[in-house]
């Protein structure tokens, strides 16, 4: 590997979750730090990365285009549709963003930069009504939403050109992770955002769904450690990233509320409009080839990454608290 001062990453998606958190593990590394995205624009928080030419995943031109000028050594694609139900709302936007994106991209990859490293971001959603658990990497792939389709068409993509065209290929089957940076329309924000509320006075109650769906949930600062590790081997693989643990909404909800010195039980109420029945078999991840070939594991316990958002919401409140009263 060159040396890192001169060594280039670019990553898409660098405006939702995972993005800024690879950022910051690069910049320690003295990676120099480019960044891809629909509008150019690079988040204020990171001002140590630099803006490539703006990116349409629905536009291979623009793809070929963003390669060619960075010429990156490492490509992290982290860009995508990824909330299960909008994929539901417009599941042709989803195919052609998640799924033919990632297409196109490897496209420009190969004619651009064909030695480039890349990271291809997976899911568990592939495997959506597993017949077994834990999964691994052996499970079959059996999707059962849009968003679990085009994700299981990237992922299958990405190994037909890490076999057919000998290109350095990483795919990370990403279950569940959580953190301060998540979008609020997610249940675990929702939760922990509405206990906040709840806990000073603004809300009195907080509407959800199936409080006993089951998830692997992990921290998104432990998921990133996973996928840089990942392009460090000397092969190219596909590597699940999880805990091992299953947890549900309801867990989420008692710890939250507990936090902050209330029972749940007297603030939650289900709303059959956000009900998704419980999986018959749980997605709960084997994430045993990552510790064997990469060495990784969680650092973040499930009862801190609930405590982490709580703290993160509870801050964020106070402040615009402040500032509405400046």
């Amino acid at each position: 590997m060159p040396d890192a001062r001169r060594w280039r990453a670019l990553i898409t998606g660098i405006t939702g979750q995972d993005g800024p958190y690879l950022a910051e593990i690069l910049q320690t590394e003295g990676v120099e730090i480019w960044a891809a995205s629909r509008g150019g624009r690079v988040p204020d928080e990171l001002p140590f990365v630099q803006a490539a030419p703006a990116i349409d995943l629905r536009d291979a031109t623009s793809l070929a285009r963003a390669i060619a000028a960075v010429a990156p050594d490492e490509v992290y694609h982290l860009a995508a549709q990824t909330a299960v139900w909008q994929s539901w709302d417009d599941p042709v936007e989803t195919g052609d963003i998640t799924g033919l994106g990632t297409a196109r991209l490897l496209e420009a990859v190969r004619r651009e930069a064909p030695t480039a490293r890349v990271f291809v971001a997976a899911t568990s959603e592939i495997f959506g009504e597993p017949e077994r658990a834990p999964q691994d990497e052996t499970t079959p792939i059996r999707p059962a939403s849009p968003y679990g389709a085009a994700k299981a068409y990237a992922y299958t993509l990405a190994r037909l050109y890490r076999q057919q065209h000998g290109m350095y290929i990483a795919v990370g089957i990403l279950f569940n992770h959580e953190s301060p940076r998540r979008p609020p329309g997610f249940v675990t924000r929702k939760i922990t955002r509405g206990a906040v509320a709840i806990a000073r006075g603004e809300a009195r109650s907080l509407e959800l769904g199936n409080l006993d769906a089951r998830r692997d949930w992990g921290f998104a600062g432990d998921t990133v450690r996973a996928i840089r590790a990942m392009l460090r081997t000397d092969e190219p693989g596909d590597f699940v990233v999880a805990t091992g643990e299953s947890h549900a909404v309801r867990d989420w909800c008692e710890l939250a509320f507990g936090k902050l010195g209330l029972d749940y039980r007297d603030h939650v109420v289900t709303n059959p409009e956000f009900w998704r029945p419980a999986e018959p078999v749980p997605l709960v991840g084997d994430a045993t080839r990552a510790r064997d070939v990469l060495g990784w594991q969680p650092a973040v316990t499930f009862e801190e990454l609930v405590a982490m958002l709580v703290e993160a919401d509870q801050s964020a409140s106070q402040k615009s608290e402040v500032r509405s009263q400046t």
